[in-house]
């Protein structure tokens, strides 16, 4: 009970408001129709959004406990005779309000169901009934209709008249029912093709816009009279930072659970985040918003984020509502549509997948519980889908498996409070990407040199039948962000003083100007000297070694979680835990292994008894494994609290979105972001 109380203040705090009322209940697929507690937000903060253009005007407001906004509320009997189910404010005749009666007898604020169904919600909050006739605003005074079936009752407010009309005669092209979606989204906004001024632009000084290669050796020496079957090679490679002007501009799809579990505070904090993105995006990226319960539909089509675009986006998020079950796959499948029917294309494209629910439509509705194959509803080109876990209900399985197949990361949100610092961190790289489709290249050069085998995580690499060549395909990279790979080779006896291992080269494409540039790292060699020398093991590739044997551990305890061995999973844990301390690194108090044992206690406490692995234990390891194979930041536990231990492979970018984020709230949310790993494992590597 203290743990839930803890996160509700936690989500208190994040809103900037304090609440009169108890936490609520998860809802249910029956309280489809209670909207007490619903979040809505006023008309004023939708016009304010055209008038001002800071922040404040563009997310999307919160609510007070006195205001229109959000409330929660135990009882469900208050009659929606008396109050707007939408605002929750008194509707009283004669108080200045229009009142509007819709065909199936119920009440509201004419003002609060306009702009509801302006936004292509044409289904009564309360009974879920659909409209053939919805009302709206019109400034023309002089245009008559014939008399509706329902009426709005009350006075007009200057020239505003208020009109009733059918539901077919309006343009809904922004948000749809998904009845009225073309067959096509090839309807996305007209891009800008970026064209350089001058060749020089993409004549980089190797200090400022290539890409970094560094290699280190297990050790420098080995003797002549020694062979080697797995000799260790660290193959380091470092993204360029980040351009001043011009990044590369992104498609971006946003696919959003909206079902019933979503209602009240979830709701509101996902609606800020989701300002957060909007405001966040240049003029040049798109995004197009799907939304999903138990059915999914696009809000709005790939639109340009320019002025204009941001306000009509907000206001089609501002305009969601909970209810229904929850349909992944219909969510995943239409936001890949967007993608795939674009008739422009950004650089970078991306999905962001939020689900907070069980996959109720593809797995529990199975007879025999086969999970969905995920994998064949995303392109057979990449497109990566980061996929973020809401609370402790979501389908941690299903997420990690869309993020894991797509080339994506799987995050979980467990405070619900952190969703925003979530999104930013997200959008923080994707706005950042300056390096795509990398591949590294490893050639043996002296004969009886082969390679052995390749650690690189999640991507994919390739030996050739003899062992003399192989490749690393690291797809895309942030600004300032970096792989690390493990390379054993096979090393001879010899007479000679040298041996030359292998040459490694780094091939991608520079996503601004089309480029593609290739790169030759020096030959890596070592010394053959005719006696023994005592030589300790280097310490990046005994931290590299660290890390990837950790990441195996946790993929054994995981398994054996998952065959509810408890007992054996913790003690796998425990293992590789006392393993890293006798390590070189680990003797010398090396952060990243100092990250790494931390990260291995929290699974092992989170793994404590069945319950709370499948609360928390679950998603937090399999968010973990999900940062290691792709050595890229994912949000899991409290990720934004100062004194985290786990705060993996950041990138400059990351931090500072984070710190907007964390500034840009009403009111203090968290401390200041401190990136662990930058300060540990990579800048060692300099």
């Amino acid at each position: 009970m203290a743990a839930m109380e803890s996160a509700w203040k936690r989500a208190k705090r994040a809103l900037g408001m304090s609440f009169c009322a108890q936490p609520p209940r998860r809802s249910t697929l029956d309280d489809v129709g209670d909207s007490f507690s619903d979040v809505r937000l006023s008309d004023a903060s939708l016009s304010a959004a055209s008038s001002d253009s800071g922040y404040r005007a563009l997310i999307p407001t919160t609510p007070t406990p006195t205001s229109s906004g959000l409330r929660v509320s135990k009882c469900k009997a208050r009659s929606s005779k008396r109050t707007c189910t939408i605002c929750l404010g008194p509707m009283k005749p004669g108080r200045g309000q229009a009142l509007f009666t819709a065909e199936c007898s119920h009440e509201f604020h004419f003002q609060c169901i306009s702009s509801n169904v302006k936004h292509g919600n044409y289904i009564c909050p309360i009974c879920r009934s659909n409209w053939k006739e919805i009302p709206f605003h019109n400034t023309i005074p002089s245009l008559h209709f014939n008399q509706p079936k329902a009426t709005p009752r009350g006075p007009r407010s200057g020239d505003l008249m208020t009109i009733v009309r059918r539901v077919d005669s309006l343009n809904v092209r922004h948000c749809p029912n998904p009845s009225t979606e073309p067959g096509l989204f090839n309807d996305d906004d007209a891009i800008e093709q970026h064209i350089p001024t001058t060749n020089k632009e993409h004549q980089f000084s190797s200090e400022q816009k290539s890409v970094e290669i560094k290699t280190y050796t297990e050790f420098t020496a080995l003797p002549q009279s020694a062979s080697r079957e797995d000799f260790s090679i660290l193959v380091h490679v470092r993204a360029p930072r980040a351009r001043s002007s011009p990044r590369a501009p992104v498609d971006l799809v946003t696919v959003l659970d909206i079902s019933g579990s979503m209602a009240g505070t979830k709701l509101a904090l996902l609606k800020r985040a989701m300002g957060f993105v909007i405001q966040n995006l240049g003029p040049l990226d798109r995004l197009s918003v799907i939304a999903f319960s138990s059915s999914a539909r696009r809000l709005f089509h790939l639109r340009r984020m320019s002025d204009s675009g941001r306000q009509l986006a907000l206001a089609a998020v501002n305009s969601l509502t909970a209810g229904g079950g929850t349909n992944i796959a219909e969510g995943l499948k239409k936001g890949v549509k967007v993608i795939e029917d674009r008739g422009y294309k950004n650089p970078v494209s991306s999905i962001i997948l939020l689900s907070d629910g069980q996959d109720t439509y593809n797995v529990s509705q199975n007879t025999k519980a086969v999970r969905i194959d995920y994998k064949s509803l995303l392109p057979g080109r990449y497109l990566p889908v980061h996929a973020f876990g809401f609370g402790g209900d979501h389908d941690s399985a299903a997420l990690h498996c869309i993020a894991e197949v797509s080339g994506g990361t799987f995050s979980f949100i467990e405070d619900e409070g952190a969703i925003q610092d979530a999104f930013a961190q997200c959008i923080g790289g994707l706005l950042s990407v300056v390096v795509q489709r990398m591949r590294v290249s490893l050639e043996c050069v002296q004969p009886c040199v082969s390679l052995s085998s390749v650690k690189s995580g999640n991507y994919a690499s390739m030996l050739s039948g003899d062992g003399r060549s192989g490749s690393i395909e690291a797809g895309d990279l942030y600004a300032d962000e970096e792989r690390d790979f493990l390379i054993s080779v096979k090393v001879p006896r010899t007479s000679h003083e040298e041996t030359v291992l292998v040459q490694v080269g780094v091939s991608y494409k520079d996503p601004v100007s089309k480029d593609t540039f290739t790169l030759q790292h020096n030959m890596v060699s070592i010394q053959r000297p005719r006696n023994a020398v005592l030589e300790t093991v280097s310490i990046e590739v005994d931290r590299e070694r660290n890390r990837v044997r950790a990441a195996e551990a946790m993929a054994l305890a995981r398994a054996a979680a998952e065959k509810c061995n408890l007992t054996e999973a913790v003690a796998t844990l425990e293992e590789e835990r006392q393993r890293l301390a006798k390590s070189v690194s680990g003797q010398i108090g090396d952060r990243l292994c100092l990250n790494l044992d931390a990260e291995l206690k929290e699974m092992q406490e989170r793994m404590a008894t069945r319950r709370r692995y499948e609360v928390s234990g679950r998603a937090y390891v399999l968010s973990g494994l999900s940062s290691h194979s792709w050595q890229r930041a994912t949000a899991r536990g409290d990720f934004t609290h100062g004194d985290s231990l786990v705060q993996s492979y950041q990138t400059p970018s990351m931090v500072d979105m984070l710190h907007r984020s964390q500034t840009m709230t009403l009111g203090p949310m968290h401390p200041p972001v401190r990136p662990a790993r930058s300060a540990g494992k990579r800048s060692q590597h300099k």
